[in-house]
């Protein structure tokens, strides 16, 4: 079995092409891609989404994926949810398969724990209501300044970060295997791993110190994630993935990458 992982796709999936991902001959469904969130491939149901989907499901390999905070959560909670190697999943198509948050899964005899979603860093001039009146005219007044906004429910949902409930999950099924686990797979990172990476517009919140959480009580072999939009390790336990395709060794992670 082989285990890739990568970083955010935003409904781009162009580096799976057999050019740029070669490493996919020979694979088959028992082979697995991963994608650290940001999937974005179940965003607005068009018929180009849908034969991106279907081109995503003929590949030789599975593709699994974390959520991001670009993601259709209205969209994807009207999935429905399964047990799929030991955590809830739901399938967007059969080997096109979403980790849910705070989930462990045995996968080739490895223990991977996926805690998915982030806090959108492009809003800082806000979020506005689908229902204004006047949302047209602020879509072309913020335009043509360039802002920094999302409209509820059509390009953002509060549901990129987890709530309580989600938590509480998360927590339960790490005590569960007493907090440790060979992989952990995230969007976003801990609060002091964050810090590190010097990303001005991300700030700490609920999920990054959750994450801090888990970093600090866990035994776990490697980190990935992805949001930053940077492929580079960071201390010797994390690896932040963007567009590079790590290959999972016994070791870690075979990846070339400069340190940080």
């Amino acid at each position: 079995m082989s285990i890739f992982i990568t970083g955010d796709t935003h409904a781009g999936f162009r580096r799976f092409r057999k050019k740029t991902f070669p490493q996919q001959a020979g694979l088959t469904k028992d082979d697995y891609v991963i994608i650290c969130g940001d999937f974005g491939g179940v965003w607005d149901g068009t018929p180009r989404e849908r034969n991106w989907l279907d081109w995503l499901e003929a590949k030789p390999f599975t593709t699994l994926f974390v959520s991001g905070n670009h993601e259709n959560y209205d969209l994807l909670s009207a999935l429905p949810v399964e047990t799929w190697n030991g955590g809830k999943v739901q399938r967007v198509r059969p080997s096109v398969v979403h980790l849910m948050r705070g989930q462990v899964y045995e996968i080739g005899g490895r223990r991977f724990f996926t805690m998915g979603g982030a806090s959108s860093h492009d809003i800082g001039d806000g979020i506005l209501d689908p229902a204004d009146p006047q949302l047209k005219q602020k879509c072309r007044r913020l335009d043509e300044r360039g802002a920094l906004y999302r409209i509820e429910h059509l390009s953002w949902w509060k549901e990129e970060l987890p709530g309580e409930a989600e938590y509480r999950e998360a927590r339960e099924n790490l005590e569960k295997w007493g907090w440790a686990v060979d992989f952990i797979i995230t969007h976003c990172c801990p609060t002091s791993v964050q810090e590190t990476l010097g990303v001005e517009s991300c700030r700490p919140d609920a999920l990054t110190d959750f994450l801090e959480e888990a970093a600090r009580n866990c035994r776990f072999r490697h980190w990935f994630f992805g949001h930053y939009h940077g492929d580079r390790r960071v201390g010797e336990k994390f690896t932040l993935l963007y567009q590079k395709i790590a290959e999972l060794k016994e070791g870690g992670a075979q990846i070339s990458l400069p340190s940080g």
